[in-house]
């Protein structure tokens, strides 16, 4: 894992400083739904253990849920306490939902008068904020998203935005099974992201004594494949770097990229 990846691009806004070290994740009370209409709630937070709330809550700005027709859905009775946030959803067409916490920011670090200092904020913002000329000055694009998956009835195809970092999943993400593999491609705007590491880790690791982590890369076409282990809630991790800013402050773009995913018995 990339700390400073994960600082800049996966939880700017999203956390207070202090957590800024953890991992981050949204995750249902259900991925699969048997009728075509039913309710849901989401967990959102940081911690060590994946899925394990011990750290501090995901705040829920730039949370974005998306009908299988493609409209945006409202969460309802939206809460952040100390160790996690949680919303509910009423899913009222049958299909495939996206569930997602996307973010674009700037994010400054410098010295000034032998303190340092540090700006986190939206992009056309940033020339009012950080210096033009500052003592160890470092300024770049953060672009974040934290995903999930949920289809009530039978599943649709998830369309990809087309921007930043993000999964298109080959196969299904609501129909993934213990001992079989899952085909996905990483995209970076919309173009195939090769190259890239990918982290894959089941969750329950706070109650095993190894972490159990699969490590794949992204081929010329950005694709891989994970054969699953065993049945249970896993945490996907990608990162990725380049130069395309959208402002001229920034020097690098910084992207992150994080899904839990359900894998359930044969």
């Amino acid at each position: 894992m990339k700390p400073l990846i994960r600082l800049a691009a996966a939880l700017a806004f999203c956390l207070p400083v202090a957590s800024q070290a953890h991992d981050v994740w949204l995750l249902p009370s259900a991925t699969v739904l048997s009728s075509d209409k039913g309710w849901i709630t989401v967990d959102a937070a940081a911690g060590n253990d994946k899925f394990y709330f011990n750290h501090n809550a995901l705040r829920l700005n730039g949370l974005t849920v998306t009908a299988p027709d493609g409209t945006a859905v409202e969460p309802q009775n939206t809460s952040t306490g100390k160790l996690r946030s949680t919303f509910d959803l009423n899913l009222t067409q049958a299909g495939t939902y996206r569930l997602a916490i996307v973010g674009d920011a700037i994010a400054a670090n410098w010295e000034e008068g032998g303190e340092r200092k540090r700006w986190f904020g939206q992009p056309q913002d940033a020339a009012q904020h950080i210096p033009a000329k500052a003592d160890k000055l470092k300024v770049w694009q953060s672009v974040r998203r934290i995903e999930t998956f949920v289809t009530a009835g039978k599943p649709t195809d998830v369309k990809p935005s087309g921007k930043g970092l993000e999964l298109v999943a080959l196969t299904h993400p609501n129909d993934l099974y213990a001992g079989e593999t899952a085909q996905f491609q990483m995209m970076l705007d919309g173009q195939p992201a090769s190259g890239l590491e990918v982290l894959v880790v089941p969750g329950g690791s706070r109650y095993r004594d190894q972490v159990n982590e699969i490590k794949l890369k992204t081929d010329d076409q950005g694709k891989f494949s994970v054969k699953w282990p065993q049945a249970g809630m896993y945490w996907m991790d990608v990162d990725a770097e380049d130069d395309k800013t959208v402002s001229d402050l920034a020097s690098e773009r910084r992207l992150a990229y994080v899904a839990t995913f359900e894998v359930l018995p044969q």
